[in-house]
């Protein structure tokens, strides 16, 4: 064990184990998801080659062996739980993409909540066996977010009471879907449906693209890998392209909207329903914004306790890099963000699961909100985890480059997140349309609920006498209360000035559209903002929650440092609206530079305590241990170019080219 991360852990002012239970939800949770990694860190049938050193070929054809050795386990381990189904995936994977992502994560939930009985007897069980190998073809080449410009058809023929599927233009062509290339033999496909000459919009199709025995694509289906990508190497992204393809009316998913057998069709109690799918999918991705965050937080704080450089005091040993203040401050803001939203990941799933449930009894009151919670929330957690984990990759210096410290490959896996399943700028504007809603509701003198509640404040805030309404509040800096409550005003203010905004543009011209696109900024602003305060809310309340004392003060640091910095880092929001002073602010700066401080002796030990075992990072400079270097220079001999002393190509090329000279 390297000695500065032993001194690290012991100077820690409580036991990391308490804070990895919080996050697991409960011991119990902890413990089964530690033996379940252990099935796979002892079993031979998971251990592989550093996929640093393969080809994208390579790579594919190893995630594929896992991924079929990983069913055949979870069978053989009796593991049908979908908590334990995931950890036991990505712990397989270690948290890289694999060819039955989409299988395992759109496929089979679409089957089990957009399926009617029937359709679910035909093809969950074979579905969930991987006789059949899903995938879910929405995006096509020229439309991604905008799902009302899908160009794809579904058109209904009543003589033979089939759907006739078409690929009418070049950008109508299914084109990223994982699993599509090579791996899947079905997809939902998403398309619009016609019948009887009218069009009904998007919905969802089984469709199979290749024959089950000989994996050919069967007459109809063009379908392939789309190249080469920025990451996701192990992943047969894919196009599909449908020519007149026909497929029985039955394989039209129809457990909301029904085509009967003449062609008449029977729409859903909401149209929300058919996009429960994506739903999920956000709701998840924000769980994934902490995982990755969290990742790229343990290597970069391991690294820089283990790490010595330059001087502080001329003369002096060279110091631990986490011992400067300008590396605390690059570093712990981003741990507290990854604590937030791993308790903002867990508030999402739970939410899902219970608005789902209630959907199930009838209850479609609280889906508008979960639509636009889950759009707004994936957007703000993707966005700044993405820069975070970029942010983690730079404190680590020269070798943060390489990929043996891990956080190459964490950022080009979580990357996508900030575009797929919803285009971040697009998910806030769709939150926008729901606060924007929720706005009118209260002028109009309705109440509202759930996490908006704060507006039906607004009228009341809006008859105080000016001068009271100028002055600005006295935020406590240190109470989580008046904290939240000034994120509370902030949005309050935000989603007030968007709305009036909006309704100047449109006295100005009578397109409401236009008027949208005029002050889409302000929109955007305005849900980020709510963003925030959801965030800052979340986390305060679950500081109340904990019991155990030597944590409570440890947590309340990271609730602390990650409302601080924000204030710090949208000031002006808080300035504009006369919610702190000037010499608040400056208050405020000089609290994060304490906590910096505060949090120095605990820092390691609140990464360990995400209890992410080295198999999972993939990082040299993450290492439990802490011994970096001779692990550096034995994973550098590796590398495929040292398996000779002199590489082909010096004969080839350079020796007669010297020969010449």
């Amino acid at each position: 064990m390297n000695p500065d991360l032993s001194r690290e852990r012991a100077s820690a002012t409580f036991n990391p184990e308490f804070i990895t239970h919080i996050l697991d939800g409960n011991p119990e949770n902890t413990r089964r998801r530690r033996e379940i990694e252990d099935l796979i860190v002892n079993d031979p049938d998971f251990q592989h080659e550093d996929y640093n050193f393969l080809t994208r070929s390579q790579r594919y054809e190893a995630a594929v062996k896992k991924s079929a050795i990983m069913v055949k386990k979870m069978r053989e381990f009796g593991i049908a739980d979908p908590d334990e189904i995931m950890w036991f995936k990505n712990f397989v994977h270690r948290g890289r993409p694999e060819p039955l992502d989409l299988h395992l994560g759109m496929f089979l939930p679409t089957l089990l909540h957009q399926a009617t009985a029937e359709q679910q007897e035909r093809f969950f069980m074979p579905a969930w066996n991987l006789e059949i190998t899903g995938t879910y073809a929405q995006t096509e080449m020229g439309h991604g977010t905008h799902l009302r410009g899908l160009e794809t058809t579904a058109t209904y023929d009543p003589k033979t009471q089939e759907f006739i599927l078409n690929s009418p233009t070049v950008t109508s062509i299914k084109w990223w879907p994982g699993g599509l290339g090579k791996t899947s033999n079905h997809a939902v496909v998403l398309a619009q449906l016609y019948t009887q000459g009218k069009c009904y919009g998007l919905h969802a199709f089984i469709v199979p693209i290749r024959e089950i025995g000989t994996h050919k694509p069967l007459p109809g289906i063009s379908v392939g890998d789309i190249g080469p990508k920025f990451g996701y190497e192990e992943m047969d992204n894919g196009y599909l392209k449908m020519d007149n393809y026909r497929i029985p009316r039955e394989n039209m998913l129809m457990k909301y909207a029904q085509v009967q057998p003449d062609g008449t069709y029977v729409k859903p109690v909401s149209n929300k329903l058919t996009y429960g799918t994506m739903v999920f999918v956000r709701s998840y991705l924000v769980g994934e914004a902490a995982r990755s965050l969290s990742k790229a937080c343990t290597i970069a704080i391991r690294y820089s306790a283990v790490r010595h450089q330059s001087e502080i005091i001329a003369g002096d040993p060279e110091p631990q890099i986490l011992d400067f203040q300008t590396q605390q401050y690059k570093l712990f803001p981003l741990l507290a963000t990854a604590y937030a939203f791993q308790f903002v990941g867990r508030f999402m799933k739970d939410t899902y699961y219970r608005v789902n449930e209630g959907i199930g009894q009838g209850d479609l009151t609280e889906l508008p909100e979960l639509h636009a919670l889950t759009a707004g929330l994936k957007a703000f957690t993707t966005w700044i985890a993405n820069a975070g984990i970029e942010e983690c990759r730079m404190a680590c210096g020269g070798h943060g480059y390489s990929h043996c410290s891990g956080i190459p490959n964490i950022y080009v896996t979580f990357t996508p997140a900030c575009t797929f399943e919803g285009e971040n700028t697009v998910m806030l504007l769709q939150m926008a349309r729901f606060l924007m809603k929720s706005y009118n509701q209260v002028l109009s003198g309705k109440l509202v609920g759930g996490t908006v509640s704060y507006l039906n404040d607004l009228p009341s805030q809006r008859i105080q006498p000016q001068q009271v309404a100028s002055r600005p509040n006295v935020v406590d800096i240190n109470s989580p209360e008046s904290l939240t409550e000034a994120y509370r005003l902030r949005a309050s203010r935000l989603v007030e000035m968007a709305a009036k905004n909006l309704q100047t543009a449109l006295s100005h011209r009578k397109n409401r559209e236009v008027a949208w696109n005029l002050t889409s900024v302000d929109l955007v602003r305005a849900s980020e903002a709510h963003c925030h305060y959801v965030v800052v809310k979340i986390f305060g309340e679950k500081l109340l929650d904990i019991q155990e004392k030597s944590i409570q003060p440890v947590l309340k640091n990271l609730y602390l440092l990650y409302s601080l910095y924000g204030i710090n880092q949208k000031s002006g929001d808080f300035l504009q609206g006369n919610i702190m002073s000037v010499s608040q602010l400056t208050q405020v700066n000089q609290r994060i530079m304490e906590l910096l401080t505060e949090i120095r002796p605990n820092a390691v030990a609140l990464v360990d305590a995400f209890d992410f075992k080295d198999m999972t990072l993939g990082s040299i400079l993450g290492r439990y241990d802490g011994n970096v270097y001779d692990n550096l220079f034995e994973w550098a001999k590796r590398s495929p170019l040292n398996k000779t002393e002199v590489h082909e190509s010096y004969y080839k090329h350079l020796k007669p080219l010297q020969s010449k000279l």
